[in-house]
């Protein structure tokens, strides 16, 4: 298969993003159909990007974190049904009535109603984490399944939870029973052993303001490695993803059952009009006829997307190492362009309808979460408009309670009180509260 026309595109899109390096391998039927590096590891010394080059995976780590919860429910050391203060009876958020409303489920599904709240990445211990909790009333949102926004705070608690069951730290638990199992062997937690490895790309940061790329240091995260420590390369990656397109079978031997993964695929709760979240996946279920499993991933200096369609044994990884790039469409190219669609379809899309003046001025406002993100609506020349981050985009209206960002054709959803006014925005999966 000639891959001549992806790669000029994608050389197109690393061009306009300014991506330094990428890698990119699909395998299909349990075979390497295209593994390719594209640009520099490091702005220093130029040297190339191999299929090898270890990246970031940031929450692509997230997936691993659930399978191994998944093999626990398996073993029956625990069920998705259970609440978390069954293995962790310590932890408390002070704005909740019923702890015990909140169950492993909710965490996996970033459906326990606590808001994005402000990371902390000094703590290192998971029980520092649940005194962190416990500390003050976070912002939350409502009841347990009632709402989605993606929380690596209530996210890391899984990892606890693996401690507490297994009595291993979870680093460990993962390496030795997914990691050393699947043979992938040039993938780590430790940033020790990553400077050990050999073809290791460096991560940057790239300012539009000046113009200048900006060299980062591998973050620690602590606790926070749960949800996004792995650091990896994209032929490891599509190792990972033939557990599932062999349903559970490993080296001829049941690892974990069919059943049990298809699990975390499973569409739970809507994203968009297409798309929903599973277990630490998000779920397209019907692409052209099959389903799109993935997940994206995003650090300083780290832009990653992994996942698989199962009914045509496919396999895809993205890596790069550069921040707020588009890993994510990068990998839909790549899973296109291998089943033979059109490189430039898109897994949703959004109407187009008009709205009133006075029904835009409703949308108006900042949104912000605890972790960082800032969402301004301001109404320019006629011309609703969004500000995110410092980077402004052109909006158009898809529904009464939806705007979508123009250029990426990426939703954002409003939720109105009983007074019609706008409390919160729902973007890249987190709820942003108006301030």
């Amino acid at each position: 298969m000639d891959w001549t026309f992806f790669e000029e595109k994608l050389h197109e899109r690393m061009e306009k993003e300014h991506i330094l390096g990428a890698a990119v391998a699909v395998s299909q039927n349990g075979k390497v159909i295209y593994q390719k590096g594209f640009g520099m590891k490091d702005l220093g010394t130029n040297e190339r990007v191999t299929p090898n080059t270890i990246f970031g995976t940031a929450s692509v780590t997230k997936s691993f974190t659930a399978l191994g919860i998944m093999k626990l429910e398996e073993e029956g050391k625990l069920s998705v049904d259970d609440p978390v203060i069954a293995y962790l009876p310590e932890f408390s958020i002070p704005s909740v009535d019923s702890m015990e409303s909140i169950k492993i489920h909710h965490l996996l599904t970033h459906t326990t109603g606590l808001a994005p709240i402000r990371r902390r990445e000094e703590l290192n211990r998971f029980q520092e984490h649940l005194a962190y909790l416990a500390e003050y009333p976070h912002p939350i949102l409502g009841k347990p399944g009632e709402y989605l926004s993606y929380c690596n705070d209530s996210f890391l608690l899984l990892g606890a939870i693996i401690e507490r069951v297994t009595g291993r730290l979870f680093r460990r638990f993962i390496t030795e029973e997914l990691l050393y199992p699947l043979r992938m062997n040039r993938t780590t937690f430790s940033l020790e052993e990553l400077h050990k490895f050999e073809d290791v790309s460096t991560p940057f940061v790239y300012y539009s303001q000046d113009g200048r790329f900006e060299k980062q240091s591998w973050p620690i995260l602590g606790n926070y490695e749960a949800g996004g420590g792995i650091r990896s390369n994209v032929l490891d990656l599509v190792k990972y993803g033939e557990l599932y397109i062999q349903q559970g079978v490993l080296d001829h031997k049941i690892f974990i059952s069919k059943k049990q993964l298809e699990k975390m695929w499973q569409p739970i709760y809507p994203i968009n009009r297409s798309s929903y979240y599973g277990y630490a996946f998000e779920v397209t279920p019907n692409y052209h006829g099959f389903t799109l499993v993935e997940h994206s991933g995003g650090q300083p200096g780290v832009s990653s997307n992994f996942g698989f369609i199962p009914e045509h044994n496919l396999i895809a990884a993205v890596l790069t190492n550069v921040s707020d790039v588009s890993a994510k469409d990068i990998w839909l190219e790549a899973v296109n362009y291998a089943l033979g669609i059109p490189l430039e379809e898109k897994r949703n899309t959004e109407l187009s309808v008009d709205l009133s003046e006075e029904q835009l001025k409703k949308f108006v406002g900042k949104y912000q979460s605890e972790e960082g993100d800032c969402l301004r609506i301001i109404i320019e020349d006629n011309t609703v408009k969004a500000k995110i981050n410092d980077k402004e985009f052109s909006l158009r209206a898809s529904g009464e309670a939806t705007l979508v960002i123009t250029e990426k054709e990426k939703p954002i959803q409003f939720y109105f009180d009983s007074n019609g006014e706008t409390w919160a925005a729902f973007m890249g999966l987190r709820m942003l509260l108006k301030k």
